[in-house]
Formats: structure tokens, sequence, C-alpha cells
């Protein structure tokens, strides 16, 4: 049997074995998986967007905070069920993202990335205007109410959560997959490795960078939606700059063109702080940038 055939099956027992892995571990480590599972994805979202599209971003946060706090608002101001936030965040930060993509798309690359440089610096202080607070809570933010796992289930709610976290990375990585294969992904491709012979075959360039720049917002929006679910809380001090970075740090160590990187980066974005800690809080960052530099001149195309 070749690889091709392999390949699938090793999928499948993954796919087991990370679903078995919450009933193996105390709720603290669920926890922690769950938010490992978050990251990748995020992350997930920004294959598209960088490894695919060609695309940086460093104000991704800003769509990872919209999500956080439509969870709030959805729970605390409407009074509906928190699942209703999950659809509403992804089809909110996915306009979201194709609107800013369509206006960034008419200036170069970097301008993009300086675009959404402000986008992180301004976020979080349009979070806690006198004219957003009465919906954002201002800078005190919301606290939410971890919602337990449905009645006909016997699973706790970290269980529950950390299951359909998984789920949702499952089906993400599925479609992601799909994306890349597909005329519209050669297309993003030809795009970014050279948009004016992209251009002169037909292809829509503007129109395909704000669709990498909205698949990836609204991946980003879920997995902000789910955090602020996980952490009971959301606070404009949460969704800055540096988290925006953290992003872009876990798809290079994972792998800039491969979904599963996006699991690998995860990991790595929830576990690594506590390998730095173990030798000194204050080496974190120093580390973070030590690993960045090595892991783009020995492996740029990531763990995976």
């Amino acid at each position: 049997m070749g690889t091709k055939h392999w390949r699938p099956l090793a999928l499948a027992l993954a796919a087991l074995g990370a679903a078995a892995l919450p009933f193996a571990l105390p709720d603290y480590m669920v926890f922690r998986f769950t938010l490992a599972l978050i990251w990748s994805i995020a992350i997930l979202g920004m294959v598209t967007l960088v490894g695919i599209s060609g695309q940086i971003s460093f104000g991704h946060a800003a769509f990872y905070g919209v999500g956080g706090y439509l969870a709030a608002i959805v729970s605390t101001k409407a009074g509906l069920p928190i699942y209703w936030a999950l659809p509403a965040s992804a089809v909110f930060c996915f306009a979201l993202g194709y609107g800013f993509g369509r206006v960034a798309a008419r200036l170069g690359l970097w301008y993009v990335a300086l675009a959404t440089f402000g986008l992180a610096i301004a976020f979080p202080q349009w979070l806690k205007s006198s004219y957003l607070a009465p919906v954002t809570g201002g800078v005190q933010g919301y606290y939410l109410d971890l919602q337990g796992a449905p009645s006909f289930l016997p699973v706790s709610a970290d269980e529950w959560w950390y299951l359909l976290s998984l789920a949702i990375l499952l089906l993400g990585m599925a479609l992601t997959a799909r994306l890349i294969d597909s005329r519209t992904g050669r297309a993003m491709r030809a795009a970014r490795d050279h948009d004016l012979a992209a251009a002169a075959n037909g292809v829509n360039v503007a129109h395909l960078r704000a669709l990498a720049f909205a698949w990836s917002a609204a991946f980003v929006g879920v997995a902000g939606c789910l955090a602020a679910i996980q952490l009971n809380f959301v606070a404009p001090g949460t969704y800055t700059f540096w988290m925006s970075l953290q992003l872009l740090i876990g798809l290079v160590i994972g792998g800039l063109n491969t979904v599963t990187g996006a699991i690998i980066g995860g990991l790595f974005l929830q576990f690594f702080p506590d390998l730095t800690a173990l030798i000194g809080k204050r080496l974190s960052l120093p580390l973070f940038g030590v690993l960045l530099i090595l892991a783009v001149m020995l492996m740029p195309n990531g763990l995976a």
C-alpha cells in the first residue's frame, strides 16, 4: 500500500487519538490542550493568508477580538445560547475581512502589512472609546459563564469544549486543504508568485487577495470566540499587537504552506512559554526571537 493510501488512515488514527485525549487527562490539562486547539484554528487561517496568498498581516488580533466580543455580546447582551456566536463570528469576520482586504488590495503588499499594523494598534483603543463602551464594556470588558455540555452527553464541560474545538479544527483543515487544491487556491498561488502575470492570465488579483483575507479573518474570529468562552473574559488589553505576532510566530514554526503545521504552531504557542518559564520568565521574549530567527534560517518551511 502506497503513501497515498496510508495517509488517510494515519490521519484518521491521529484524529481518534486526539478525540480520546481528554478522557485520559485531568481537567486542567484538557483546558490547556483546548487552548492549543484554538491557537491552531487561528493559525490555520493564517496559512491561507500568508502561505497561500502571500500577504502579511500584523492586525489579525483585531478579528480575534471581534470573535471574542461577539461571544460576550451574544451571551450577556442578547441572552442567546453561546453557540450562536460561533457562526456569527465566522460570517461577520469574513465580511469585515473581505471589506478590509478589498480596500487594502489596491495597495502594495508592504502597504497592506502597514495597514494591518495600524489596525492592531487602533483596535484596543476603539474598544475603550466612550462611543463603543456601552457595547464593548469599555476598559473593564465582559465576564462570561462557561456553558456546560449538552445534557444528553456524558462528558464534562472541559471535555465538551475540547471535542467541539477539535471538530472545528478538523473541519477547518478539510476545508482549507480543499481550498488549496482547488482552482481558487491555484489562482491565489499564481497571484502570490507574480501578480502581473496572474492578472494577464485573467486572475482577479484584488478579489482573490480579499477572499484570502476574509477566509483567514473568519478562522481567527471563530478562534477568538472559542477563546473568550474558555477564558470567560474579554477585555481590550487582550487583543494587542503581540497577539498578532504570536500568530505569525506559530505559523512560521509550524509551516507556512501546510494545514498540519497549524497544529504544531498551536501546540508551540500554548506550551513553549512553559519551557521558557523553567529557565526564567524574563527570557521568554528573547527566546521567542532567537527561535524565530533559527526557524527562518534553518527550516523556512516549518516543522511540518
